[in-house]
Order: structure tokens, then sequence, then C-alpha cells
């Protein structure tokens, strides 16, 4: 996709660190950063190193994990991959796409548009994290449309940035994982609801903070007019339109495709079942559950089997760099697992924890293995066993624990470029375009996370 400088911005001649800083980490990061699939082949060469100099672990035990651990998390990718799929589908809807449109509108500046990105997407990620990522790109496009001085990189940045709310809001996958019956850590610390975790005052207190944070973040970093990489509006048309009007002579099997009818008993069947679930289990959120909430809003909106399978298949084409990539990070995973390398990783910061520093360290200690394990649902497989005992030892609160690893997930990925592939995939940019301005979010959202945890 084409993009070119142009004037036009209205940061004003005042001085702002801001932009020297984005601008100095995107520099770094256009020179040094490879491609997302070179990134996790280079920390699986990294991980099989620190494996064998730092456990018991032989270099044929290391390849014997990577190998046993490829493909072992394949039940996991599909429910992420369904994440992505029906939340891209949901949000090319035409109910949701004009919305986008009224939306858009609101903005009328180049950093009133930046800022509108973050905290639509924010909101967005914060009720359903695959639906945030695909809608809050499509967003930005949106809006470049209607600003062509605002910087285009920045608006899609803007959109990846406002994914840090994601793990304190309702598809968090740590919480609901730690909710679901059958998780990894049950027989260790039992079921911990989500209102130990998603439903606190700190959690509420944290996303909040973010949602308002992150906005004025992205209008401090958007740069002078003639730094302003802008593109022609007229490359980011608006995805074909994936329903059908037929014809008087229509085929039997061309009506039923297209039956209204069969969309809302398939509906029908999903939100009763939803019902029976909610009356069983109370207001518990798993994976599962919000991805059937997020396929029957899906297919109502788009009114048709078809049009529905038209959208899925749109929106399936952002996902192949998540489906090469999981084999690999989950080789990783179970090589930190399993020669012990990240419990020793986690154990560097548990150790010298106390009651009061244990959530802070555990955040951090999930920052980092985050590089290597870029899942949610990983990292209770990798951490939960380390962390949630420590804490239960030293008394911390447990739900807290799991939140801190959520957190050090979410913070982290401004740095790990894993999951800004659908809204890359969606923009037309490179990894290098945005990870700048995302890093540079990640140092500054800092203390949110620290001062929320602590206290």
């Amino acid at each position: 996709m084409s993009i070119t400088s142009q004037d036009g911005a209205d940061t004003g001649s005042r001085f702002n660190p801001i932009p020297i800083l984005s601008r100095g980490l995107t520099g770094l990061v256009s020179r040094y950063l490879p491609d997302p699939l070179v990134f996790a082949i280079l920390l699986t060469i990294l991980t099989f190193v620190l494996g064998v100099a730092l456990t018991p672990s032989t270099p044929l035990d290391m390849v014997r994990m990577w190998g046993d651990g490829f493909w072992n998390l394949l039940a996991f990718a599909m429910q992420m991959a369904l994440v992505l799929v029906t939340g891209h589908a949901l949000a090319s809807s035409e109910p949701v796409f004009k919305l986008m449109e009224r939306l858009s509108s609101i903005a009328r500046t180049p950093t009133q548009g930046v800022m509108l990105v973050a905290f639509s997407s924010a909101i967005a990620c914060t009720i359903n994290w695959g639906f945030g990522l695909v809608v809050g790109a499509m967003f930005a496009r949106q809006v470049a449309r209607r600003i062509p001085a605002a910087d285009y990189r920045l608006l899609i940045a803007s959109a990846y940035i406002g994914f840090m709310t994601w793990h304190g809001g309702l598809s968090g996958s740590v919480p609901l994982v730690a909710a679901t019956k059958g998780n990894p850590m049950e027989k260790t610390v039992g079921i911990i609801p989500i209102s130990d975790t998603l439903f606190t005052t700190y959690n509420i207190g944290i996303t909040l903070a973010l949602i308002l944070v992150l906005p004025l973040i992205c209008r401090m970093m958007h740069p002078a007019a003639k730094d302003v990489v802008a593109i022609d509006p007229k490359l980011l048309k608006p995805e074909e339109s994936v329903q059908r009007t037929l014809g008087p002579d229509a085929s039997p099997a061309e009506r039923f495709e297209e039956s209204r009818i069969l969309s809302l008993v398939v509906a029908a069947f999903g939100l009763v079942y939803l019902f029976l679930y909610f009356q069983k289990n109370g207001f518990n959120l798993t994976i599962n559950t919000v991805n059937l909430m997020m396929l029957i809003a899906g297919i109502i909106l788009h009114k048709t089997p078809m049009a529905y399978a038209r959208a899925i298949t749109n929106a399936a084409r952002g996902t192949a760099g998540v489906l090469i990539q999981f084999p690999f990070y989950a080789g990783i995973q179970i090589m930190m697992e399993h020669s012990g390398l990240g419990g020793l990783i986690t154990n560097w910061f548990v150790e010298i924890a106390t009651k009061d520093s244990f959530p802070v360290l555990a955040f951090f200690s999930s920052g980092l293995i985050n590089f290597a394990v870029p899942s949610g649902g990983g990292h209770w497989v990798v951490q939960g066993p380390f962390i949630m005992p420590a804490a239960q030892a030293l008394g911390v609160d447990l739900g807290k624990a799991a939140m801190a690893i959520a957190y050090g997930e979410a913070w982290m990925n401004m740095a790990q470029p894993f999951w800004a592939l659908p809204a890359l995939a969606i923009a037309g940019l490179g990894v290098r375009d945005i990870m700048g301005y995302c890093v540079t979010a990640l140092i500054i959202t800092m203390p949110i996370f620290v001062i929320g945890l602590y206290f």
C-alpha cells in the first residue's frame, strides 16, 4: 500500500518529547525488528540455547520437547482463530460498519482522529479482544478516509495500542481460563471466579485508566505536519458487501443459502443454550461462551447463512500469521515448561518478592515471558504452576496474582508483534511501521499497572 508524506497535522509548535521518543523508537524498530515469523524462529533458537545453558536439559532433550510441543496447542489455536474470525465478521457487518462511519465523523483533526481510534479500540477490546483488534483497524481506515492529514501509521498503531485493555475485559484469557473447570491450575488453587478477577475494583480502575490515558498518549505521539506519513483515501476502499439478492429463478438450494429464517433458527439455538448455561453456572464467561456470543451476533447482523460464511471467508485471511506462528510458540512454550526454564525465570522474580510486591514482580515476569509465549492461555500454563502456589504461600490474593499474569501479557504485547498481525493485514502495513509507537505506549503506561497492582 502506498503511503506518502503530507502536511496538515495540528500538533502545534510547542515542544513535545513524546514524538521525539516515538520517532527514535520507530527508527530503532525499523532497523532491527524482523518479520514476526522470523522473530518467532529467533525466539525458538534463543529458548533452545538458554534451556541447554541454564537447565539440566541436553540439546536432544530440548529438540524433543520442541517437537512434542509443536502441535500441542491446536485446540487453543482454533479457539483463538475463532475469536479473530468471529470478531472480524461481526465488525464487517453492515450495522457495525455504518456505526463506524457515524463515529468517525466525530473527529475533525488528525490528533482527534488518533484519539478517537485509540479510545474506540480500547472499548471494543474490553468487550472482546478479537472484535477489538479487527474493528480497531477497520475504524482506523475509516478515519483515514475522512482525515487524510492524519498519520496513517499512527492511526493503525492507535488501534493496536487499544488492545492493551483486553486482558482486563470480558474476553481476557487468563481470568476466563482460571474460572473454567478443568483448567491446569484447578487442582492446585481451585477455580478462581471472575468476581475475584475481572469484576474487582483494581481491575476496573486499571482498565478505565487505560481507556482514558491511551488516547492522550496517541495524541502526544502524532508527528508534526512535515513528518506525517499519510495515505491516499482512494486506496482505502470498504470491503465488498457479502449480501446477495436472489432473482425469481433462484434454485431451492440458493434460497436455503440466503434464508434469514435459518440464521434466526441457529441464533435461537445459541441464545437458548446461553440462557441455560448462565442459569446453571452464573455469569461465568469462558472463551467458548464468548465465541458463541460473537458468532450468534454475527449471524444475526449478516442476516443469512451464506452472507455470514462469506464474511468468515474474508476474515480468515487475517489469521494466516497466527496459524503459522502458533505452532512455533507452542514448541517454545513446551521447551520453557518442561525444561524448567519458564519456572527459573519466574522464580527469579518470585524469590525476591514480599506479599506486597509479589503482584508487581509477577507482572514483570509475565511481561518477560510474553516474548516467548505471546498467549494469555499459554501464560497460565507456563507461569501458573510457579506464580499461583507462591502467591498462596505468601497469602497474596489469588485473583490479583492471576491478573498480574494477565496484565504482563497484555502490556508486553506492545513490544511483541504477534497479535498485531490481523490489524496489519487489514491495514496493508508491516510490523515495523507501527511498533515504535507501540513501544512508546508501553513505556508510558507502565505506572498504571504497577500502581494498580501494588495498591
